[in-house]
């Protein structure tokens, strides 16, 4: 307790000398893991206005799918009507890993806007309440983690899972109860094309960005490649991944060496010999980040150095290159966020605030996903505030929701977000340009296209031992 106090005693000296603004109080606070209550008070005590809502009890989600409140989060002040949000995403099983990275995206976005008061609807504030359910990296669970949040939690609205294959079991269920759902990890262009009524995603679905990482690699490489292997793993997301890379790879006129799809869970090394035989300029995986780390691992293992290795998603996250160490040096990626991009919004600031106070409040660098998911919140306060209605929300005002989420366009930290209202992109945000980045000297960089770049492309990679 005295070193809570003395915490709260530096902050405030701290605040009033630099002279620190509502929103760097709150950050400030979250960075020395103040809770939310002591955040409002050193607000108070700062002129800067009334106490935060208390912080939610509970633990998170049990296995099995059972739900509870999201510790740190927000619960509303003395029993009254707060903005009930249900996560479903992956707190075990495999993808336990990308679970975690959404559930702190959400849980900042809700730590900060309780930090700040609450949602603004109609000239007042209401808490944020955040209640979980983990899908076990099992579609099936996901289904009933959500049939369960909306009836027997009865949230809101939905915020979607880590992976494209639990979004595609949980999006029906959505519709099937008039709840929204925002996405802020889906990226396979299936989850679009089944045409959701109710679910909206905040990334761009991968077809419509890998196989453009490929033609900047063209555009910039010297001498320029002539061929391509193309791999996937046989899973929503990976596989729509790979076959967006084959796309540009066709179209870029490269000659295709090898193209081949596998279970997520197979041995990688006679693969990788595989494709060795065939001796291509650069190789493109579509899987997520532990399939990425493993295949790696076994291209070195063969002593097999192609010109290239891109990957789609999982490049940007921290484990990636912490696991291969210099193994991870030239790895292309594709992203859709990074902290140098020049938006900026009134919770969160620029993207590189966000991308400092996210580290600060995690001990981590925040990825694509983890700021998608806090722009998903962005985009739900966005839509109640035009909405008007205080919660809690019927049926009807759940319906009235949807229609203004489709018809969001705003522009947050995280970049511009517009829906698309027809089309194979339904309810998908295709507004972001992907930008191509590499790992160097540990560090994710952006290196293409020319005017996004930050650093110059290494092309081609050297042998293992030269990393």
């Amino acid at each position: 307790m005295a070193h809570r106090d003395a915490r709260l005693v530096a902050l405030i000296e701290e605040a009033r000398t630099r002279r620190y603004s509502r929103r760097q109080i709150i950050r400030r606070g979250l960075a020395l893991g103040l809770s939310m209550p002591a955040i409002g008070w050193i607000l108070a005590a700062c002129g800067g206005g009334e106490a935060a809502p208390t912080s939610a009890p509970g633990g998170g989600a049990a296995p099995g799918g059972t739900t509870a409140a999201s510790p740190g989060a927000g619960s509303p002040a003395a029993g009254g009507p707060a903005i009930k949000v249900g996560v479903v995403t992956s707190l075990s099983g495999d993808d336990v890993f990308g679970g975690n990275l959404t559930r702190r995206g959400y849980d900042f976005w809700a730590e900060t806007v309780n930090a700040q008061g609450g949602v603004e609807i109609g000239g007042q504030r209401y808490p944020v309440q955040m209640f979980y359910a983990d899908d076990q990296s099992q579609p099936a669970t996901g289904a009933d983690g959500a049939e369960r949040l909306i009836t027997q939690d009865q949230v809101d609205v939905i915020f979607g899972p880590y992976t494209s294959g639990v979004t595609l079991a949980v999006a029906p269920i959505c519709d099937k109860y008039k709840v929204p759902m925002i996405a802020g990890s889906a990226e396979s262009p299936n989850v679009w094309k089944a045409q959701p009524q109710y679910t909206f995603g905040i990334i761009p679905s991968v077809d419509l960005t890998a196989g453009k990482a490929l033609q900047v690699i063209l555009d910039q490489a010297d001498p320029k490649p002539t061929s391509a292997a193309i791999l996937g793993a046989d899973e929503p997301f990976s596989k729509e991944a790979a076959e967006g890379f084959l796309a540009g790879a066709r179209e870029a006129g490269l000659t295709i060496t090898r193209e081949e799809f596998f279970p997520p869970n197979a041995d990688l090394t006679p693969l990788v010999s595989g494709v060795a035989a065939t001796d291509p300029d650069i190789v493109a995986v579509g899987g997520h980040e532990e399939i990425l780390i493993n295949f790696v691992r076994a291209a070195k293992s063969l002593n097999f150095a192609p010109k290239a290795i891109i990957m789609h998603y999982g490049v940007t996250v921290p484990d990636f290159a912490a696991n291969l160490s210099e193994d991870a040096e030239g790895v292309f990626g594709l992203v859709v966020w990074t902290p140098d991009v020049s938006y900026e919004d009134e919770v969160f600031g620029t993207a590189e605030e966000y991308f400092q106070a996210a580290q600060e409040r995690w001990g981590t660098a925040p990825d694509y996903t983890e700021a998608a998911c806090s722009a998903s919140g962005l985009v739900l306060a966005d839509a109640l505030a035009r909405l008007g209605t205080p919660p809690p929300y019927s049926e009807e005002d759940r319906v009235r929701l949807r229609d203004l989420l489709e018809e969001t366009d705003i522009t947050t930290f995280y970049g511009p977000i517009r829906f698309e209202t027809e089309g194979d992109h339904f309810h998908d945000n295709t507004a972001p340009t992907p930008v191509l980045v590499q790992i160097q000297d540990g560090a994710v960089v952006a290196v293409g296209p020319s005017d996004a770049a930050t650093a110059e492309m290494i092309y081609p990679l050297p042998a293992w031992n030269e990393r």
